[in-house]
């Protein structure tokens, strides 16, 4: 039921994001031709990327929940990780590349006011509405499915998540809000002061926000990637359960790896009493598996491997000398 809520939440919000930045890139592109506004420009361009990242994350829902076949035997849930780095990689090389480079060409260019600056700031209003609609879908489903009694905070329920298709969007919307509301203010200072500067000035703000948020995006993407555990509570109370059992003596050792947002890889190893008949131990670690997976539908392919504790300490010992 939560998968299949996370599944869902993500296509929801991927699309709503997807809807709001295309109509917002339109408006914007079309303001910037108008007014002539470097700040707006900016941001047009940023709602193009924004809107070409959206298709990359369905792009790689879809992919990710094709079934698993001979060359990749544990499917392809890992490519939406893939797929969201790219998104981040473009938010840095060209979300805020083209923003800053545009921000200092103006800067070097003699200066021109803005025209229209009434239109650009009513342009830039609908689009915070837009955008915070976009923003208030992101943080709903990323609220339904943060473990918010922890207490660890936002940034940590973040970087606890593994389902990109929520934060990176969570970023992205939080981005733009940032971004808008430095555009107008370049725009209004610029029409106020009548300095022309501070609009290209507010260029190469939304240039610097968009770089802060490439790298964090960057960061968690990345370890998503390469590989990450599955949370700490529920790897200790699959092993407070399983110690439990009689005929267990002891877990050695329990390891999870997220190969995809709902989809977890876990292995045990196991020592158990030297009085078990081999066919109890059979009937065991078929019950454990049944019951681990019941538990936690997430965990897809669970590993249980029967072996002493000294025979496992020998194992980590040969591994620290191997590496």
């Amino acid at each position: 039921m939560t998968a299949q809520r996370s599944q869902d939440g993500g296509n929801k919000t991927v699309i709503a994001a997807l809807a709001a930045n295309l109509g917002i890139a339109v408006t914007k592109f079309g303001a910037a031709f108008y007014t002539g506004s470097s700040s707006m420009l900016a941001e047009g361009i940023h709602s193009l990327v924004d809107t070409a990242n959206q298709g990359f994350l369905l792009l790689g829902i879809k992919r990710a929940s094709k079934p698993a076949d001979a060359e990749h035997p544990f499917g392809y849930g890992v490519e939406i990780y893939f797929w969201s780095f790219i998104v981040a990689i473009l938010i840095f090389a060209l979300g805020a590349g083209f923003s800053i480079y545009e921000g200092v060409l103006r800067l070097m260019e003699p200066s021109h006011a803005v025209e229209a600056p009434i239109v650009a700031l009513a342009v830039l209003a609908a689009s915070l509405a837009m955008e915070g609609y976009s923003l208030s879908v992101a943080y709903g489903e990323f609220n339904a499915l943060r473990d918010a009694a922890s207490g660890n905070g936002l940034l940590a329920d973040v970087r606890a998540m593994k389902d990109p298709t929520i934060f990176v969007v969570l970023f992205e919307d939080s981005a733009a809000c940032i971004g808008i509301v430095i555009a107008a203010a370049g725009i209004a200072l610029a029409w106020i002061t009548g300095i022309a500067e501070f609009d290209a000035i507010g260029s190469i703000a939304i240039g610097v926000v968009l770089a802060v948020t490439a790298v964090l995006l960057v960061v968690e993407t990345k370890g998503l990637l390469i590989g990450e555990a599955a949370s700490p509570a529920m790897v200790e109370t699959i092993r407070e359960r399983v110690s439990q059992r009689p005929e267990i003596a002891s877990v050695n050792e329990i390891r999870t790896l997220h190969l995809g947002p709902r989809d977890v890889l876990l292995t045990m190893s196991c020592d158990f009493e030297d009085d078990i008949p081999s066919q109890d131990i059979e009937a065991a670690v078929s019950d454990i598996e049944q019951r681990v997976k019941h538990a936690y539908p997430i965990v897809r392919r669970l590993y249980i491997e029967v072996q002493s504790k000294d025979a496992h300490r020998r194992a980590l010992a040969d591994e620290d000398v191997i590496a």
